[in-house]
């Protein structure tokens, strides 16, 4: 073999080795955790916005999340799966049903029927029981982060679109917080409405930042109403803001608090346990237009 021909099968060899020790470190897909192939969205029984049943208690999806090991999630508020009453609202301070609890993905319920049963999962991570086991101390993180995760079973992951319905998106996660008067986006459709699908989008604006970057307060044209907990909200750009968590009084009536999303990801990606968990872009482009 020729010196030049020698150089060039060690730097080919070179070359492979950092290669392998790059996949190593970052978590390369493998074929086992290759991304979800995804139902088409115009005909997909799972995705945000959709009703979630826990224990009798209905809520609401905020955003489809993946793992390394391809497994799908979606999200909703921790306080769907508490034990406490609903002016319980501090998560280091609350019980809540184990992890491994079933949890219904429904469509059409209402005040009269729980509607048609499209899916099921199981409660995957809760940041309340997380934040108690841990004896978290910060009283903003107690507070508000109120965010859940229900694993998708095996035979309905097929149903599931990361799309928000009539909006499209997320296009990704906003890391920059709202000032008042941002427009915000979201969609679902509590069992107190009847399943009256013209009150599924709404459109309302910030009122701005508080409790450390932790919750964001808005307004929204059909106010948020019990059933409609977990809900995903966007930005004008169809970015992930937060997830609905609570009924404000003040400073606007009818007002609604939402948990900062990536802060509560964050914490989740920290003390989950649960391995490459990241937000599932939406496969439909996001649209403003009402």
């Amino acid at each position: 073999m020729t010196r030049s021909r020698r150089l060039a099968a060690l730097a080919a060899a070179a070359l492979a080795a950092v290669a392998s020790l790059t996949a190593g470190l970052t978590g390369a897909a493998s074929p086992a955790s290759a991304a979800p192939t995804w139902a088409p969205a115009d005909s997909a029984a799972i995705h945000p916005g959709v009703q979630m049943y826990t224990e009798g208690a209905q809520c609401t999806a905020n955003f489809v999340f993946t793992d390394a090991n391809d497994n799908v999630y979606v999200g909703y508020a921790a306080h769907c799966a508490g034990l406490g009453s609903a002016t319980d609202t501090d998560g280091c301070l609350n019980e809540s049903v184990p992890l491994g609890t079933t949890v219904t993905f429904n469509e059409g319920g209402s005040l009269l029927s729980n509607g048609a049963q499209v899916g099921a999962g199981t409660l995957a991570y809760s940041s309340w029981r997380t934040m108690r086991a841990r004896g978290e101390s910060n009283a903003n993180t107690c507070a508000y982060n109120d965010f859940a995760l229900v694993k998708v079973n095996n035979a309905s992951k097929s149903k599931v679109n990361p799309s928000v319905p009539f909006y499209g998106g997320p296009t990704g996660i906003d890391t920059n917080g709202t000032t008042a008067g941002d427009a915000v986006y979201s969609y679902g459709n509590s069992s107190l409405r009847a399943g009256i699908e013209v009150l599924s989008p709404k459109y309302g604006a910030s009122l701005g930042t508080s409790g450390g970057g932790w919750t964001h307060q808005l307004y929204t044209v059909t106010p948020g109403v019990p059933g409609d907990s977990g809900s995903g909200f966007m930005t004008d750009g169809g970015k992930a803001i937060g997830t609905l968590s609570t009924l404000g009084l003040a400073p606007l009536p009818a007002s609604n608090n939402i948990g900062d999303l990536a802060k509560e990801l964050a914490y989740a990606q920290a003390h989950s346990g649960i391995p490459g968990l990241t937000l599932a872009l939406g496969t439909e482009p996001f649209s403003s237009v009402l």
